[in-house]
């Protein structure tokens, strides 16, 4: 029924009925948040203890026997370089072999027209035999005057014209023989071959060019590619620092008798054969400062190519009692390199430290960390929202491929909690 249609004298007690539920309604909500309260206090109390430290990742300083490797640039050349060139004049008739293929020694991989040089051989040929008739005729005449003349049936200067004329003929024999070798080694140079093994490029000539005349046309390159060399330069002021080092007995030389080389391709990727240095230069660049440097790298798949950009890591000597540690756990500024070391206590101190190259990713640190020290290698970011002195808690730290496996485990456990809050307005 409306309420305008409720009598007059019942409309009062109905709006007093009401305003009555709804003040018992408020009193009850207020008294049960007044119980909630101290309930709360109570938890508040009970949990109010210092919440446990975090735990920081470290390594322990460990001295040892460490291998300096210095990454320089450097470029790939090749061990041996032959430019194929026309020696004989003539008309190109014919390449032999396939460009970019690898050729042997010996080899042959141009056809000159030779015609020419056969027609000259045969004549040199010629005239060799006839060279070699008239001394066989001159000897006979010499031989046949040699018992008259001890007769003195002829005279002396006619035996001695037969024997003058003999050894002329044997004279023209020697040079018939020479000029039949120089038509022979021309004839040669019309079949053009590999003078060394190696992997040759594009012909520089085609078929019917004519070639060698006045001057040795270059035909193609060949290039041995296995081994390769690689030449690298070195700041003579670092030569002379590790030298230094060396001779005070701070670092020692590498064992072997050359040092050892690894290249970085351009893609960042290590090249799987280790090379040995071959010499370093005498001089010094007088316009770079620089000290040129060479290295044998073994190519057998030919991977490596002439001219490539690589990095060359060289081991050029050993750091003694030298301690290293993750690149991660160093910080590298212009005032220094420091790194975060975790005392007994669990307070973290701050280190200044004098580092060298790098090797696999690690730091060789030479001074300012002792033996047996925690450095912190993880964790840095849990304290930044910490106040400065705050202890820690240090773990031995794990490799990040070992660690992977078992982070989704530990990045699904806070998520049970996330529902807890769903509860909350069930008073």
């Amino acid at each position: 029924m409306p309420v305008s249609h409720v009598p007059q004298s019942f409309r009062r007690p109905l709006s007093w009925a009401i305003a009555t539920v709804f003040g018992a309604v408020v009193l009850s909500l207020a008294a049960c948040g007044k119980g909630d309260a101290p309930a709360a206090g109570a938890g508040a109390a009970g949990g109010g203890g210092a919440p446990p430290p975090p735990e920081v990742g470290v390594v322990v300083a460990t001295p040892g026997d460490v291998g300096l490797v210095t990454e320089l640039p450097g470029r790939l050349e090749a061990s041996r370089v032959a430019e194929v060139r026309a020696r004989a004049a003539g008309i190109l008739q014919q390449r032999l072999f396939r460009e970019g293929s690898d050729v042997k020694q010996g080899q042959q991989l141009f056809r000159i027209d030779s015609a020419p040089y056969s027609a000259a051989a045969a004549s040199s040929q010629a005239s060799l035999a006839r060279a070699e008739a008239n001394a066989v005729q001159a000897k006979a005449l010499a031989d046949r005057y040699k018992p008259l003349v001890e007769a003195n049936a002829v005279s002396k200067q006619e035996y001695a014209n037969a024997v003058a004329a003999w050894k002329a003929a044997e004279a023209d024999v020697g040079v018939g023989r020479a000029a039949v070798q120089t038509a022979n080694i021309n004839l040669g140079y019309a079949s053009v071959t590999a003078p060394i093994s190696g992997r040759i490029g594009r012909a520089l000539v085609t078929e019917g060019a004519l070639v060698g005349q006045g001057e040795a046309t270059q035909l193609a390159v060949i290039q041995q590619i296995n081994p390769m060399y690689v030449n690298f330069t070195q700041s003579a002021n670092d030569a002379l620092k590790l030298r230094r080092a060396m001779e005070s007995g701070q670092f020692k030389r590498v064992s072997g008798e050359a040092a050892s080389v690894k290249l970085v391709l351009e893609d960042g990727t290590e090249y799987s054969q280790t090379g040995k240095l071959l010499f370093s230069d005498l001089t010094v660049d007088a316009t770079s400062g620089q000290v040129t440097l060479r290295a044998e790298v073994p190519n057998p798949t030919g991977e490596l190519l002439p001219g490539l950009y690589v990095r060359v890591r060289i081991e050029q000597a050993q750091a003694a009692n030298a301690i290293s540690v993750p690149q991660q756990a160093v910080t590298r500024t212009q005032q220094g390199d420091t790194l975060s070391v975790v005392g007994a206590d669990g307070k973290i101190s701050q280190r200044k430290v004098k580092i060298s190259a790098a090797q696999n990713n690690r730091w060789v640190v030479l001074e300012g960390l002792k033996a047996g020290e925690q450095v912190m290698v993880d964790g840095f970011q849990k304290l930044q929202m910490l106040p400065p002195g705050t202890p820690v808690k240090a773990v031995p730290w794990t490799a990040p491929n070992t660690a992977a496996a078992a982070a989704p485990a530990g990045a699904a456990a806070p998520a049970a909690p996330a529902s807890a809050p769903a509860a909350a307005p069930k008073s």
